[in-house]
Formats: structure tokens, C-alpha cells, sequence
């Protein structure tokens, strides 16, 4: 059915294509019958996952970036996701850069955004995080510091952003890695980002003893690393006590893109940052040396992209542009196609033990 209905949706203005999209997922999230129905049509059967002391119903989940103001993540939440992650959130409303910020590249299947963390503020989304949440679901913050706020007072911002929402979410995300914010990307440098986890990481424990639990805590990172400023980053993230790191942002590369949208400034996702963001992952992966727990996000728009994802060791896999292009049904797809590899597994050792008889 979404193939049908994508064409239609496509003939909009990426932006206001995606509000709409949300103000559906938000009516549907307060009516009971309509997310009885969702439910029932896209019911994947549980994989279990445990990461950073939580525990998953199945490995897939919304990256940040979808639902940036807590407007509809409760009727997300009938697609199957097992967590959603809001955001980015920032601690002062914001208007973000200025329009049109997003991109269509059909062509590449991928999306350019340069929205700039536009948002109602951290006093908004709390209100929209209050109350009933959907059983079984993770629900993660991601935190970003205001256009306006010196990057070196960024701590400020996540500090009182820490404070509002380690109650209200399961997990929290320090962001510094989208190329939207001027200069945000420098808090990746092993001093500053010192720096700032030493901060953040002590107001976790003050705000696990204010609010009787401990909220896990996790980086996300961009592609676009050199090989040593990456290593640089992780063993910050090591030293540091975090929980776990988001492998990757979206991309200033454009390489091989088609569409005639290619030049437009902002984060490249989808498709074209698959191989990229894989790479990145597979570095993170062989370097942490499973100390911490790693989730996956770029370019997952098919099951092969998401088994790619967990082959090299990712622990969640999480999706945005694949929703876009793919629609509603793809959360679904990805855990028959895992349901089909395990089961495929399982019975190749059975086999190898009759064999062995």
C-alpha cells in the first residue's frame, strides 16, 4: 500500500510531507483503536536484546532526528520498533536554519538535511514524554546544545538538559556530531570531548541517586572521523565510563550521488552512507573490543543493510531514511528476515549434529 501512496507523498515539500506524517502518528498514538489495528498489521515476533543494562523486545529502532519534539513517538511505536529515540532536543526553543532544510535525492535514496535542531524546547518535550508509554518500548533522548550557545559552555546545556529528562527516558544520547550546529562536531576531539563526558558522566551518577536509577548514557558519533580522530573518541568514551556509542551521524561526503539535490549543504543519510557508516562501525566494534555495547544507524533500508550491520558486531540497529523510502512496513521486514536467519541457522547445527551421530 505505501507504494502507492509514496508518489503522492513525495509530490510535497519534504518537510511538510514528514509534519503531516507525524500529526498521523500522533492521532493514531491516542486512539486505542487505531493502534490495536497498527499492531495487529505490523507484528514482528520478539528478538530479545539486552545492551547498557536494558532490555530490547527486538534489535531495531528509530534513530533520532524522526520525532524531534515527543510529537508521535506512541503511534511510531505500532510500526515495531522496540525503542525510539526523540530528538534532538534542545534546552531553549529554536528555529532552526532556514528553509527549505530538506532534501529529496530519490535518485540516491537518501535524504540532505540542514535543519539545525529546530524544536520547541526541552520544556515541550517533557510535556509530551509524561504519562502512559506503549509496553515494551525503549524510549531514548537525544540531547543537542542551542545554535546560540558557546561551544564552550555547551556543557551547561547538556547538564540541564540531563537534569529534565533522565527520569523520563531509558536512555540518554550526547550529540556532537551533526554538521548543522556550527562548530558542534569539534566536541568530538579527544580534549573537549574529555572534557565534557567528565561532566556529564558525574551528574549521571548524582542524578541516579536524586532519581533512585541509573539512565545509561551514550555518544553518537559521525562518520566523517579520520581513522586516529575516531580512536581519539573512543578512548574518551572508555575512560570516560559512558554506556555505549551510536555509530553513525549523517555524512558531509557526497560521493557518487546522482541527484541533482547532491550539492546541497547539510547531513547526507540513507543509501549513500550505508558503506561508509559500516566501515565506521566495524573500526568501533574491532576497537572497543566489546567493553561497550554499539548501535548501528546509516543507510539501512533493506534486511541485507541491517544483517550487514550485525554482522559486524552491532548490538541495535536503528532506522530513518529507510522509513521514508520503504515505509511503515520495513521494521516488520527486517525481524522476519532475522527470524528466517536464525531459524536457517539453527537448523544448519542441527544438521552438522546429526551428521556428527
Amino acid at each position: 500500500m505505501y507504494n502507492l501512496i509514496r508518489p503522492l507523498l513525495f509530490r510535497l515539500d519534504p518537510e511538510h510531507a514528514h509534519a503531516l506524517s507525524l500529526r498521523l502518528m500522533q492521532f493514531t498514538g491516542r486512539s486505542h483503536l487505531l493502534k490495536g489495528i497498527l499492531g495487529k498489521w505490523f507484528a514482528a515476533p520478539p528478538r530479545p536484546v539486552h545492551a547498557f543494562g536494558l532490555s530490547f523486545s527486538n534489535p531495531v529502532g528509530l534513530a533520532a532526528g524522526y520525532d524531534k519534539d515527543g510529537l508521535g513517538w506512541r503511534g511510531l511505536a505500532c510500526l515495531g520498533f522496540s525503542h525510539i529515540e526523540v530528538g534532538t532536543v534542545t534546552l531553549l526553543p529554536q528555529s532552526g536554519n532556514p528553509k527549505p532544510r530538506l532534501f529529496r535525492l530519490p535518485e540516491d535514496q537518501a535524504l540532505i538535511n540542514r535543519m539545525g535542531f529546530p524544536g520547541q524546547g526541552a520544556g515541550f518535550v517533557a510535556q509530551q514524554l509524561q504519562g502512559a508509554r506503549p509496553p515494551n518500548l525503549i524510549l531514548g533522548v537525544n540531547l543537542g546544545k542551542n545554535a546560540a550557545t558557546p561551544l564552550e559552555q555547551a556543557a551547561r546545556d547538556y547538564l540541564e538538559l540531563m537534569q529534565i529528562f533522565a527520569r523520563l527516558a531509558d536512555y540518554l544520547v550526547i550529540n556532537v556530531s551533526s554538521p548543522n550546529t556550527t562548530g558542534l562536531r569539534r566536541l568530538q576531539s579527544r580534549q573537549a570531548l574529555s572534557e565534557l563526558l567528565g561532566a556529564l558522566v558525574d551528574k549521571q551518577s548524582w542524578l541516579a541517586v536524586e532519581n533512585g536509577h541509573r539512565t545509561p548514557l551514550l555518544v553518537k558519533l559521525a562518520p566523517d572521523l579520520e581513522d586516529h580522530e575516531l580512536d581519539d573518541a573512543l578512548d574518551v568514551l572508555l575512560s570516560s565510563s559512558v554506556d555505549g556509542v551510536i555509530a553513525t551521524n549523517t555524512t558531509i561526503s557526497r560521493d557518487s550521488l546522482r541527484s541533482p539535490a547532491a550539492a546541497e549543504p547539510g547531513g547526507l543519510s540513507g543509501a549513500p552512507l550505508r558503506a561508509r557508516s559500516t566501515q565506521i562501525l566495524r573500526r568501533i566494534v574491532g576497537n572497543l573490543q566489546g567493553k561497550l555495547p554499539v548501535v548501528a544507524a546509516g543507510g539501512v533500508m533493506s534486511y541485507a543493510d541491517f544483517k550487514e550491520k550485525l554482522d559486524a558486531g552491532a548490538d541495535l540497529v536503528q532506522v530513518y531514511t529507510g522509513l521514508v523510502y520503504r515505509g511503515p512496513g520495513l521494521v516488520r521486514e527486517l525481524l522476519r528476515g532475522y527470524g528466517n536467519r536464525i531459524r536457517s541457522c539453527r537448523f544448519r547445527l542441527d544438521q552438522s549434529r546429526r551428521s556428527r551421530r
